[in-house]
């Protein structure tokens, strides 16, 4: 064989092996939590067959709503293979993010996964930035979704009059969270650019809208342009 050939070959090979992402060796592989972790892989160790149930593939960790009483007025529950062991091998990670009246989800991202958004109660604002500072957003309301790609910096507010109720599904079952710092939104000044950046209200007819300011911010000036 041609050398040039062979080595065209090896190359290619393991190039498709490194970026490859190995599907399932078995059917099911619920997480065994029962165990304290002393070998660390790249996923979670599975329980023994004969000790994996029906329940192990359901949590009712998302029924409920979280406190929402502090700023930014948001609660999130993310669940991953380490709290939902049916979700181990998947590639999947849930999550409920509950919003109080003028409540946001301040900037951050997922470095290993996209994000589909489920607005199950509320109207929120939604939206992206990405890398070449291009703002993507919209308005959801209740029944819509939208999608945030892998890695890229997202936000929402509440801007109903209502408290808001959002479900998601990543497609890692360790998505990770890189938040902007605390320290960030220290003071109203900080919290106001925020706002001016990320977030624009349309002169709605829609009644369920809330007009032009987030109430608890009240010294935020929201600028207006139709969505």
């Amino acid at each position: 064989m041609n050398s040039s050939l062979f080595l065209y070959i090896i190359c290619f090979t393991c190039i498709g092996f490194c970026r490859a992402d190995f599907d399932n060796l078995q059917d099911i592989c619920p997480t065994d939590t029962t165990k304290k972790q002393t070998i660390f892989i790249n996923g979670l160790p599975c329980k023994s067959p004969d000790r994996i149930f029906a329940s192990d593939f359901k949590s009712t960790k998302l029924r409920d709503a979280g406190d929402t009483d502090k700023f930014p007025y948001s609660s999130l529950t993310l669940l991953t293979a380490a709290d939902f062991p049916g979700l181990n091998t998947l590639g999947l990670s849930v999550a409920r993010t509950d919003l109080d009246v003028d409540g946001m989800v301040v900037p951050h991202t997922h470095p290993r996964a996209s994000e589909m958004l489920f607005v199950f109660k509320g109207v929120v604002i939604a939206g992206f930035v990405d890398t070449n500072r291009q703002v993507f957003q919209v308005m959801l309301k209740a029944g819509e979704v939208c999608v945030f790609p892998r890695g890229l910096l997202h936000f929402g507010f509440n801007v109903g009059y209502e408290f808001a109720t959002v479900f998601s599904v990543l497609n890692s079952q360790n998505p990770g969270v890189v938040s902007i710092s605390d320290a960030a939104f220290s003071d109203f000044d900080t919290i106001d650019d925020l706002v001016r950046k990320f977030i624009t209200v349309s002169m709605l007819d829609d009644k369920s809208i809330r007009n032009a300011t987030l109430s608890r911010f009240n010294k935020l000036k929201i600028m207006k342009h139709h969505i």
